[in-house]
């Protein structure tokens, strides 16, 4: 009798561990399944350089414009550069821009947007993801130092650009020396012009022809 007693006891014993093991495990599961996940820093970048004191940071949750002016003037850059820049005296100021990814820096490049003969990009073989990178010189665009000075680079302001250059950019050009359709009326009303001119020359010669055949007739009669 008494081994009976002890044997219900051992597998209620048993039984009530194996439901209070199952409710801990259950309950830590769905505990991790609501903890929110961790979330990532902002993308952005960081530029240091000429006159500038401290890094200027730009996050991609704050200033997100900002943020892709200035990856739009690198992002473009083909596998290979020239190999030789402009000499050091030509470089002009010179700005670091660090790409950063999940707050980690992923690119680095170094801009001169004041170099002599259009702006120039360097883009060093080591970069800070540890990708397989050639080294490399860039034109760069027209662009360059208007960007930079619009999200706070000390720059001096520039009047011979026009946004949206790639690899060198466009030089301003009047807006109406791009229209195909006044060009157009332009030389069709010169065309009308000439065209009156040569008319009224014609009837001026044969008004004086007819009048010398007058005149030559009256006298022969």
């Amino acid at each position: 009798m008494v081994r009976k007693v002890r044997r219900l006891l051992t597998a209620v014993a048993g039984a009530v561990l194996a439901t209070v093991c199952s409710l801990a495990l259950t309950g830590a599961t769905a505990a991790h399944a609501a903890a929110p996940k961790p979330k990532l820093p902002p993308a952005g970048v960081d530029i240091t350089g000429d006159r500038l004191a401290q890094p200027l940071q730009l996050r991609a949750d704050t200033r997100p414009t900002e943020v892709n002016a200035v990856i739009d003037q690198v992002k473009w850059l083909g596998a290979t550069g020239q190999q030789r820049g402009p000499a050091a005296k030509d470089l002009g100021p010179k700005y670091t821009v660090v790409v950063l990814s999940g707050g980690n820096p992923a690119k680095t490049y170094d801009l001169y947007p004041l170099a002599k003969g259009g702006p120039r990009v360097y883009r060093p073989a080591k970069q800070p993801d540890l990708s397989k990178t050639r080294a490399g010189w860039f034109f760069g665009r027209l662009t360059m130092s208007e960007t930079l000075r619009s999200v706070g680079v000390p720059l001096e302001r520039q009047f011979d650009t026009l946004s949206g250059g790639i690899g060198g950019g466009d030089r301003v050009i009047p807006e109406e020396a791009l229209d195909p359709v006044q060009d157009i009326d332009a030389t069709l009303g010169e065309l009308q012009r000439l065209l009156l001119l040569n008319v009224g020359v014609m009837v001026v010669i044969t008004a004086g022809l007819a009048g010398i055949a007058l005149l030559i007739r009256r006298r022969t009669r």
